[in-house]
Parts: structure tokens; C-alpha cells; sequence
């Protein structure tokens, strides 16, 4: 990658984030985020997608070095070679859900998520949920703690941990994922294509309130929502080679 290629430093708030970011752009010289070529993410998941939000609809490329935990999203930290690494890397182009949320009080509240959108229920009582997809009924109730509306990209978060598929990244598809389904008590979810709307209907919203999440956005006492992927958003992730998130997720279904 050239030298004049400019770079953003970004980083969460803790210590070790921090220093490396000071650390790079001391090396390597740094712009703001809304001058630079590439962005340079630095921390765990978490702020991968803060930044993945904050720069969406820019098609900017983002490249994340692990200061956080799993860091499922981020390359392996190190100093060294920065550039060479950036001219090296694998390009990954993902899209983001677009939520459309009603609430009891006739508002709609619009959202996007990269990973995914989840109802969950918000008394003590199972929520009540009928899904269409592109406007046809499929389940009339499914009684549950929650539904999750997944990308390819996030089946591997909540998705995985309600025991959802795990989809390729290039895979045309949405995992639908019950939480804690307690009727049908057999169904396990559904896959859809990725141009598919789903509409998630709350039945008996005052008895059984529901609220709505789109990634870290939340949206209390839901009516319904109804949710899709944007294909007009393109972001970008780059990932050195053998660490692409294709590769990781293949590793995970085999469960490394």
C-alpha cells in the first residue's frame, strides 16, 4: 500500500487500545476518520461495530487489530508492517439489516444492524410472536422469550448462542432463530433469502410486552417490526489472508 495512503486510528477506552493507538499514529501518521482512506480499528467486537455504524453508507475500508477478548472481527495485533499488511489484506463486503419498529404509541423507529435484530420479551411472561415473510403468514404464534433476525456476518454472536446456524459470509441468506421457543416446541428456526422481509407481529402486547434491539439500538414496547437487508449499503472489512471472516467461520463450524 502507498505511503500517502492516510490512515485513522480508532480505539476503545481502555488502556491497552489507547496505547496502541498512539503508538501507530506516532509511527505511521494519522488524519481524522472522515479524511482517511482506510480506518484503523483498534479494541474487540464491540467497537468494531461502533465503527462499523459510524462510518456506514461511506465505503470506507475498516481494518481491526484485536485490543478487546474474542475479537471474532478483528487481525491479530501488531506494530510491525502496518502498510504492508493494509496492501496484503482480503477484502470482505457485508450489508446491514434495516428494523423498522412500531410502537404502542404509533411511532416508527428505523435502525440498522450489522449483526442482527432480536425481539425478547420484557415481563415474566413468554412473549407472543406471528412471523410473515413477504407479507404471508408462516407462523401463526410462536410463544417464546424472543426471535432473532440474523446476517450472515453476526451468526455468529447471539445467533450462535440461541443455537443458530452459522452462515458463510457470502451466503445469500438470513438465519431466523427462536429464543427459548416453548411452542411449536420442536421448531428451531428457518433460513431466508437475503431479500426476504419478515415481519414480527406482537400478539397481546399489553399482557406480554416486547421490546426490539438492532444491534445496540433499543426500541421498548413493540408492536411489531418488520426487517430486511439493505443492499445499497455496502461496508467494507479487510482482514489479512487465512484470517478473512469466510475463514473464521468455516472454523467455527468445525468447531475451532
Amino acid at each position: 500500500m502507498s505511503e500517502d495512503i492516510a490512515l485513522a486510528f480508532v480505539a476503545s477506552q481502555t488502556p491497552e487500545a489507547e496505547a496502541a493507538r498512539l503508538a501507530l499514529a506516532k509511527r505511521y501518521g494519522e488524519v481524522s476518520p472522515d479524511h482517511a482512506d482506510v480506518i484503523v480499528a483498534l479494541g474487540g467486537d464491540g467497537l468494531m461495530l461502533q465503527t462499523l455504524h459510524a462510518q456506514m453508507g461511506r465505503g470506507k475500508p475498516i481494518y481491526g487489530m484485536n485490543r478487546g477478548s474474542v475479537g471474532f472481527l478483528m487481525n491479530e495485533y501488531r506494530e510491525d508492517d502496518l502498510r504492508e499488511r493494509l496492501a496484503a489484506a482480503q477484502r470482505s463486503v457485508i450489508h446491514p439489516l434495516q428494523m423498522k419498529a412500531s410502537d404502542e404509541k404509533g411511532r416508527q423507529t428505523i435502525r440498522r444492524a450489522i449483526n442482527d435484530v432480536h425481539l425478547f420479551r420484557r415481563s415474566y411472561q413468554a412473549a407472543k410472536l406471528r412471523i410473515s415473510v413477504d407479507g404471508k403468514v408462516r407462523m401463526e404464534e410462536l410463544i417464546c422469550d424472543g426471535v432473532i433476525v440474523s446476517t450472515p456476518a453476526g451468526s455468529t454472536a447471539y445467533n450462535l448462542s440461541a443455537n443458530g446456524p452459522i452462515l458463510p459470509l457470502n451466503a445469500p441468506l438470513l438465519a431466523v432463530t427462536p429464543i427459548s421457543p416453548f411452542r411449536p416446541r420442536r421448531w428451531r428456526g428457518a433460513l431466508l433469502p437475503d431479500r426476504a422481509r419478515v415481519t414480527i407481529a406482537v400478539l397481546e402486547a399489553a399482557k406480554r410486552p416486547v421490546g426490539a434491539v438492532a444491534d445496540h439500538a433499543e426500541v421498548d414496547e413493540v408492536l411489531g417490526v418488520e426487517v430486511g437487508m439493505d443492499h445499497s449499503v455496502d461496508m467494507i472489512l479487510l482482514h489479512d489472508p487465512g484470517h478473512s471472516l469466510d475463514e473464521r467461520i468455516l472454523n467455527e463450524q468445525f468447531g475451532w
